[in-house]
C-alpha cells in the first residue's frame, strides 16, 4: 500500500480523531494540510501533525482553491457546513471521507450524491457503527443462518441525561435553525445501522416524539438562569456544576469538560460556566430539538424494526434485540447473547472495548473506518467501504422521511 496524503477540513474533535490514525500508522497515512477557522484548533493540528505553514488554512475555501495538495480530504466541519466543501473537493478529484450527516437538507444529500458519482471519486460517510467488530460479528451471525430469517428488530439508543443536556440543550445541536433536527444529528447512525443489519432498504416509516422535559415551564420555582447562581442546583441532575465543575475539581477532564474549554484548569471551567452557553439552566435555553423519539420501519424485504431514542437514562451502549425464525440475538456493543430455538441454549459472545481515542472510539469504529478508507484510497479498491454513497443516501432519506412523519403524523414512503 502506498502512503495516503490527507487534508483535514474541520480540525475539531472529529477531525482530530480521524487524523490521529496517521500518528499510529505513519507508513500508511500522512496529514499534509488542515483548514480550521478556530486558531487554537488550527495551531494544535499543525503542531501535532507537523503540517508545513503554507498548508495551514483558516478556511476550507482557501484549501480548495489551491492545486490539489492531498489524495483524500476528511470533511469534519459543522453539520450545516458539509455541502459546499464536499462539492468543491469532489470537483477537485479528492477522495472524500465525510462526517455524518451528509447534509441537513434532503436535496443537498442528493446533490452530493450526484456530484460524487459525476466525478467518480472514492467516497465514504462516517457511519462508523457499520465498521465495529461488534457489528461485523452480528452480521456474521445473521449470515450464518442460525437466526433463520430476520423478522423484526428492536433498537434502543440511550443518549443519556447529561449528554442530552450538554449537546442538545446547551450545546451546538440544541436548535434546528442552527444545525439540524435531533434524529439526523444523533441517530442517523442508528437508522443506517438498522438498514445495514437487516440488509434491505427501508420502505416506509412512521415516527413520534417531542420536546417533553427541557422546557421553560418545567423550570423549578426559584431557579436562576445560571447554575452557579441557582439555589435549586443541588437537587438538579442536569446542573452544570455537576456535569463540568465537580469533575474538573477532581482532576477529571472528560470529553464534556474538554468541550467547553481550551486549557484544562478549574478557573477556565468556572469562566465558561459564568459566561458561556454551558452554564445556563437547562430550562432557560433556546433549545427546540426533541428529547425522546420513536421510529417504526418497514423494510423492502418485509422485515420490521422499531427504534427508540431517549435522553432519560444513563448514557450507555445501544441495545438491540433481533428476532429471527430460528433464534434471537441480544447485543449491547460489548456482549452478544444468541438463543437458539432448536437447542434451547444461549451462547454468550464477549466483544469487549473501552470507548476512547482512535483505537476504541465508537466501539472501535473510528479506527476501523479510517483503516478501511485509507486502504481503499491506497489500493483503489472500494470493497472495504461499507458506507458508500448509495447506502448512505438511502438511510439519510429514511431519516428525513421519519422526521416528516413526526411532524405530519402520517406514514411516509422512503422507496
Amino acid at each position: 500500500m502506498s502512503k495516503v496524503r490527507l487534508a483535514i477540513a474541520g480540525g475539531g474533535g472529529r477531525g482530530f480523531v480521524y487524523a490521529s490514525y496517521a500518528k499510529k500508522h505513519p507508513d500508511l497515512a500522512e496529514v499534509v494540510a488542515v483548514a480550521e477557522p478556530l486558531e487554537y484548533r488550527r495551531n494544535k493540528m499543525a503542531k501535532e501533525f507537523s503540517i508545513p505553514s503554507q498548508n495551514v488554512f483558516c478556511d476550507w475555501k482557501e484549501l480548495a482553491s489551491m492545486p490539489k495538495l492531498a489524495d483524500a480530504v476528511i470533511i469534519a466541519t459543522q453539520d450545516s457546513m458539509h455541502v459546499e466543501p464536499c462539492l468543491a473537493f469532489a470537483n477537485k478529484g479528492y477522495a472524500i471521507l465525510l462526517e455524518k450527516p451528509m447534509a441537513t437538507k434532503e436535496e443537498d444529500c442528493k446533490m452530493i450524491a450526484d456530484v460524487v458519482k459525476a466525478n467518480n471519486i472514492m467516497f465514504a460517510v462516517c457511519h462508523v457503527m457499520r465498521y465495529t467488530d461488534y457489528t461485523q460479528k452480528v452480521k456474521s451471525i445473521i449470515k450464518s443462518g442460525v437466526l433463520g430469517d430476520v423478522v423484526s428488530v428492536q433498537h434502543l439508543e440511550q443518549v443519556g441525561f447529561a449528554h442530552q443536556a450538554h449537546s442538545f440543550v446547551r450545546g451546538s445541536w440544541r436548535n434546528q435553525n442552527e444545525c439540524v433536527f435531533m434524529l439526523m444529528a444523533k441517530s442517523c447512525h442508528d437508522i443506517d445501522w438498522l438498514q445495514y443489519i437487516v440488509a434491505s432498504p427501508i420502505k416506509k416509516v412512521s415516527s413520534f416524539g417531542n420536546l417533553k422535559h427541557f422546557r421553560k415551564e418545567n423550570k423549578p420555582v426559584g431557579a436562576a438562569n445560571r447554575c452557579l447562581d441557582c439555589l435549586c442546583e443541588k437537587n438538579c441532575p442536569y446542573s452544570a456544576v455537576k456535569i463540568y465543575l465537580k469533575p474538573a475539581q477532581e482532576g477529571n477532564y472528560d470529553w464534556q469538560v474538554r468541550a467547553i474549554i481550551n486549557e484544562h484548569t478549574v478557573e477556565n471551567v468556572m469562566t465558561a460556566l459564568r459566561n458561556g452557553p454551558f452554564g445556563r439552566c437547562v430550562y432557560a435555553c433556546d433549545n427546540d430539538v426533541v428529547d425522546h423519539q420513536v421510529v417504526a420501519m418497514e423494510f423492502d424485504n418485509g422485515s420490521t424494526a422499531n427504534f427508540t431514542m431517549t435522553a432519560f437514562c444513563e448514557q450507555t451502549d445501544r441495545v438491540t434485540r433481533i428476532f429471527g425464525t430460528r433464534g434471537q440475538l441480544i447485543g449491547d456493543g460489548n456482549k452478544i447473547l444468541h438463543y437458539d430455538f432448536l437447542t434451547r441454549k444461549t451462547e454468550c459472545i464477549e466483544i469487549g472495548f473501552s470507548d476512547g481515542g482512535i483505537d476504541t472510539g465508537h466501539g472501535g469504529g473510528d479506527y476501523a473506518i479510517m483503516r478501511e478508507f485509507i486502504k481503499a484510497v491506497s489500493t483503489k479498491d472500494t470493497s472495504s467501504i461499507l458506507s458508500g454513497i448509495d447506502e448512505s443516501l438511502n438511510s439519510h432519506i429514511a431519516v428525513f422521511a421519519a422526521e416528516k412523519s413526526r411532524l405530519n403524523q402520517n406514514v411516509e414512503k422512503v422507496i
